[in-house]
């Protein structure tokens, strides 16, 4: 078995550039997804205010609280799936935070 630099490097590459990809598109989706969630808590409220609807509120920031646990667990299986590489967290954690 051979030790080859090279090829080593260029997975550790390709895992950096799809990782950041990877980051920062998920962190462009979570915003997206946050301000449309929020657009329709606030037009709920909003509705509220008017008297068009009646909302009880404890039910309705349970199930948000519900969807987040969902979220998470969902996003905790996503990344056991990915790659393990030092490389591909790095590139992740960097285009997340850019993102």
């Amino acid at each position: 078995m051979e030790f080859d630099l090279n090829a080593m490097m260029g997975d550790m590459g390709v895992g950096a550039v799809v990782g950041f990809v990877t980051g920062y598109a998920v962190k462009k989706m979570m915003k997206l997804a946050l301000a449309l969630i929020g657009a329709y808590v606030a037009s709920l409220l909003w509705l509220e205010q008017k008297g068009v609807l009646i909302i009880d509120k404890d039910r309705l920031f349970n199930l948000v609280g519900d969807w987040t646990h969902e979220i998470m667990t969902a996003s905790q299986k996503f990344i056991a799936l990915l790659p393990g590489t030092a490389a591909f967290a790095g590139g992740f954690a960097l285009g997340f935070h850019k993102g």
